[in-house]
């Protein structure tokens, strides 16, 4: 069916900022008045303006924001539809691909393991995966082509965590032995088989870089997730709804998406100019996904989670807490401190002012980064046009969800960033 074009006009917001609301899910994090958290009111009406803008400009469909300041929710907005062609609003407990923010979740999984002296991150991968123990690495040559070179040393699990491994997406020199192999793009959740097998193939394949040598972002995470499931003895999806989802309560969070969830599962646009259509069904690459048909057997620890904004920030919120909510535990505060500091040392990275550390970004000079922010931010996104952050220093998480892919020009996220930071009055 020939996709439809869309540019819509829909009221300020489908629902309302949350302290007016009764959306249960909400319940889950306690709420507090603005000025007791120096927010001004007033600044964040002008934010829901601003958001919901792009909707009635056909710009999205929809998408839901959330903001938290000392644990507590300050801002929870919907706006525009979860799915444009059946006028299904969009609510604040829609269900996301949230992408590349599964990184965050597998990365925490490896520090649990090291707590537990299940691994460390020093140790070479071929430890726990031995079909990495001879890498090899593509090596460009002059006026063409590439030559096939051994690995100057071993990759370590921190390689991983900190994507300087040298695995990209297949995109590299050896691009061609990449796509005979069928494993490019990000994309696995129509593959009918198990994370580790195709982590075994990648293995043979040459690298991009030597390890540890260049900031490369790939496979690193969804192999971790492969290491996940070697040292603990369970599938992915059993470790992360064991260890971290089921723990922190995190209910809609998962790999694949039950029949059952489906009326809050939101449908993905792409940017066509100035306005969206929608993108293609299901098992046609990343798309509408196979998130609810597919074979449902790779969990993919890179890209393949699914949840809604209240779940990722009650996540985050317990990174803030330097790994607790609620009573909870899971990670101790020295993990996470390790975690959220910069790694790549004179490593470059593509972005001025901002490092890499064990799964996020990280501020590390404000005026360098040009954006509203603090030293020790960290945060990162997602595919579908997702982002987050958490401030330490403000005491602030934000999550913002939309699916968008591809993105185009649209300029929300520094709108969104500029608009919140504005908000802090004390």
């Amino acid at each position: 069916m020939k996709a439809n074009r869309y540019r819509i006009s829909i009221p300020l917001a489908v629902t309302v900022i949350l302290w007016f609301a009764s959306v249960s899910v909400a319940q889950q994090l306690p709420k507090a008045k603005l000025t007791e958290l120096g927010i001004s009111a007033e600044k964040l009406e002008n934010l829901s303006t601003v958001l919901n803008s792009y909707v009635k400009d056909g710009r999205l469909a929809g998408s839901v924001a959330m903001v938290l300041r000392n644990g507590k929710v300050v801002y929870l907005n919907s706006f525009g539809y979860r799915d444009l062609e059946s006028r299904s609003p969009m609510r604040t407990d829609s269900i996301f691909r949230i992408a590349s923010q599964s990184k965050a979740l597998t990365s925490v999984g490896i520090m649990i393991m090291q707590e537990e002296g299940k691994l460390l991150i020093s140790d070479p991968l071929s430890k726990y995966l031995p079909e990495f123990a001879n890498t090899t690495v593509a090596q460009p040559k002059d006026g063409g082509g590439y030559d096939i070179v051994k690995a100057k040393r071993a990759i370590t699990i921190r390689d991983l965590l900190t994507h300087t491994s040298g695995i990209s997406y297949g995109s590299g020199p050896a691009k061609d032995k990449w796509e005979a192999a069928n494993i490019t793009g990000w994309y696995f959740a129509d593959r009918d088989e198990a994370i580790s097998e195709t982590v075994k193939r990648i293995a043979a394949l040459p690298m991009d870089a030597q390890p540890g040598e260049k900031f490369i972002y790939g496979y690193s995470t969804d192999i971790l997730g492969a290491v996940l499931e070697k040292v603990s003895g369970l599938p992915l999806d059993q470790f992360i709804f064991e260890r971290i989802t089921k723990p922190l309560k995190m209910t809609d969070t998962s790999f694949y998406l039950g029949t059952d969830k489906a009326d809050r599962f939101t449908t993905v646009y792409s940017a066509k100019g100035s306005n969206i259509e929608k993108a293609p069904a299901p098992g046609l690459g990343v798309g509408q996904g196979a998130y609810l048909t597919g074979p449902k057997k790779s969990f993919s620890g890179g890209a393949g989670l699914l949840s809604t904004a209240n779940d990722y920030a009650r996540f985050l919120q317990m990174l803030l807490n330097n790994g607790e909510l609620e009573g909870v535990r899971i990670l101790s505060r020295k993990s996470v401190e390790l975690m959220t500091a910069d790694h790549l040392r004179k490593i470059p990275y593509d972005r001025d002012g901002v490092g890499f550390g064990l799964g996020f970004s990280i501020v590390k000079d404000v005026g360098a980064s040009g954006t509203p922010s603090s030293v020790g931010e960290f945060g990162w996104g997602g595919a579908y046009h997702s982002n987050y952050w958490v401030d330490p220093k403000e005491k602030l998480v934000v999550v913002y969800f939309t699916q968008l892919i591809p993105a185009g020009n649209i300029d929300d996220f520094g709108k969104l960033r500029v608009l919140i930071y504005g908000s802090l009055i004390d």
